[in-house]
């Protein structure tokens, strides 16, 4: 079944009646902070009421929240049709048999319904009925890459898509990450991507810019190491580690994650910094940074009589990055802050 991780949060489970209540209960148990909607009239035991069904479905769409309908897919398409605009931005919306034998994505494919979909089959032994061309006869879906993934070009995806599915040459370069979402798919990548195409699926942490043939990828390959002095400004250690990463002509969209020491887990510029970026933060202790002290590029007795390890910036991403990592940006200073940049040769979780 598909991992919790790749469900999307804050599903909305709606139920019209009292005879699909049970099997509403089932599926908030599997899907990671969902609740169930019930029309009040008929189903009170809901966690939410509503009166009226359309607006109620509409106002869920507008907010963006994953909405699985335990009811005829024409009551969703129908109460949906009037605020349907960018499939880009849509949430996902599926209808659930109320006996749970399919699962039917309806809309948001690839925003996370045809995860939910499978997992909804897996779990009740029912169909997930998918249509998207991409997941049926390629394996993937190329706007959907796995969590922690970037695309910077959505765009491309429907020529590269297309191209694919006609069985043209397309290139996959991987400089950086371990794409196998892409190299285990059911996709045919050429070699060169010579041929009547061109199309190129670039995977890298650099910052490149990418020509209107390269579907761009970022993994999250890269650990943001940092210090700072207590109390140092939020906008200081953005600028440092703004500066790193350029500097290093690597891309911001790979950062997987901000890495520190355990006696900086309650300082505001580093939980700002990874919020900023959009990863998480993460925390060591010191004798687990002691031990990247061979790997240090700039080790300092001055650091260990303060911290109890040679090096924070440096010791923490390598720490995060692993024992096959590698620094790539030695620790830069400013006034109050250090940064240090290293990379994982697979994909960071």
């Amino acid at each position: 079944m598909t991992g919790d991780r790749d469900l999307p949060s804050g599903a909305v489970i709606l139920v019209l009646g009292p005879s699909a209540l049970p099997l509403a209960v089932r599926l908030k148990a599997l899907l990671p902070g969902s609740t169930i909607h019930g029309l009040a009239r008929r189903v009170p035991e809901a966690d939410i009421g509503f009166d009226e069904t359309g607006p109620h479905l509409r106002t869920l769409f507008d907010s963006g929240r994953p909405i699985l309908g335990l009811c005829a897919a024409g009551i969703l398409i129908r109460a949906l049709a009037p605020v349907l605009d960018d499939k880009r931005s849509e949430p996902p919306v599926l209808a659930i048999a109320e006996d749970g034998s399919a699962a039917i994505p309806l809309l948001g494919g690839h925003h996370g319904a045809n995860a939910i979909a499978r997992a909804v089959a897996a779990a009740l032994g029912g169909a997930a009925a998918i249509t998207t061309a991409g997941d049926l006869r390629l394996g993937l879906a190329l706007d959907a890459p796995p969590p922690g993934w970037r695309l910077a070009n959505p765009d491309l995806v429907r020529p590269v898509t297309a191209a694919l599915l006609a069985g043209e040459a397309v290139a996959l370069k991987i400089e950086a990450g371990d794409p196998a979402w892409l190299r285990d798919s059911g996709a045919a990548f050429s070699e060169s991507g010579a041929g009547s195409t061109g199309w190129t699926l670039l995977v890298t942490d650099r910052a490149v810019a990418a020509d209107e043939r390269t579907l761009l990828y970022h993994p999250p390959t890269l650990v943001l190491g940092v210090g700072c002095e207590r109390g140092a400004a939020p906008e200081e250690l953005a600028e440092l580690a703004a500066r790193a990463i350029g500097d290093s002509g690597l891309a911001r969209g790979s950062v997987a994650l901000v890495a520190s020491i355990d006696l900086k887990s309650d300082e505001a510029a580093v939980h700002a910094l990874a919020d900023a970026v959009g990863v998480p933060a993460r925390f060591f202790d010191a004798a687990s940074l002691e031990r990247e002290t061979p790997r240090l590029a700039t080790p300092s007795d001055v650091v260990f009589r303060e911290t109890g390890c040679h090096g924070v910036a440096e010791g923490a991403a390598l720490a995060a990055a692993g024992p096959d990592g590698a620094l790539i940006q030695a620790k830069v200073k400013s006034a109050r802050a250090t940064c240090a940049i290293a990379r994982a040769p697979g994909a960071l979780d």
